[in-house]
Order: structure tokens, then C-alpha cells, then sequence
């Protein structure tokens, strides 16, 4: 008796249809990675260009019932100019003093220690923000 063969041989008429999928399914995975490092890069090099004045609170301190102090740390390029938000708190969260600081020096890093003058007793001090003459909030 002989046997009929239904299939023909793997590998011996070219790919099979598994092999060309995976094929194209690897190029498709390929071009989306290449793609999604590509956007990747590009937000990381247009936050770290765009950042135009940014700051840090060193350590706070409360002074007196009307008054507070900041140690504020600004790092800025040397010709850029702007302004830092700085709030303080009470106890329960209100806010009892808001105030800008203007820096437009010609160094890179300004280290200040601020005063702001409270309406009550503040228990908090926080930076809400610094915004670059061009516009660039951080």
C-alpha cells in the first residue's frame, strides 16, 4: 500500500505562512520601538532646553506670628531673568502670604534666604512655581 501525502515537506517550497508573519510582525515592532524612543528623546531634550529658571526651598523657618523665612535656592542660565511664587500656610492649610521674588542677576545659581510677612502664624512654607521672562513655567 502506498501512502498518500497530503502536505508538502517543511522547508522545501519556501517560507511557510507563520514565518512570514513573524517576519512582519518583528519589522512592525521594530519601526513602533524606534518610533516611541524617538518621541522619548524628543520630550526629554525639549524639557531640559525649555527649563529657563527653575528653584528649590532649602529649609524654611517660621520667625514669628507675622513673619517667615525661606532659603530659596534659583538656578537659571546667566542672562536669563524671572520670578519665583512663594506661599506660606497655617496650621489648617489656608494660605496667609503669597509673594514673587524677582531674579534677574547675571550668576547661574542665587542662594537667598527670603522673608515673607505673614497675616497669621504660618506653619508651612512651599514654592508654587518660578516662570522665565520668556514664559517657561516650571
Amino acid at each position: 500500500m502506498t501512502a498518500v501525502r497530503e502536505a508538502v515537506p517543511d522547508g522545501r517550497y519556501g517560507r511557510s505562512e507563520d514565518q512570514r508573519s513573524d517576519r512582519k510582525l518583528k519589522i512592525t515592532g521594530s519601526v513602533l520601538g524606534a518610533a516611541l524612543l524617538g518621541v522619548i528623546v524628543w520630550i526629554g531634550v525639549d524639557y531640559v532646553g525649555g527649563q529657563g529658571i527653575s528653584a528649590e526651598v532649602i529649609k524654611s523657618k517660621v520667625v514669628s506670628e507675622d513673619r517667615a523665612e525661606v532659603h530659596l535656592e534659583v538656578r537659571k542660565d546667566r542672562d536669563a531673568g524671572g520670578y519665583c511664587t512663594l506661599r506660606a500656610l497655617s496650621e489648617d492649610g489656608n494660605e496667609v502670604a503669597r509673594k514673587d521674588f524677582r531674579f534677574d542677576g547675571p550668576a547661574e545659581r542665587i542662594d537667598e534666604v527670603l522673608s515673607l510677612r505673614t497675616t497669621s502664624r504660618a506653619t508651612a512654607v512651599e514654592l508654587t512655581g518660578c516662570t522665565a521672562d520668556g514664559g517657561a513655567s516650571r
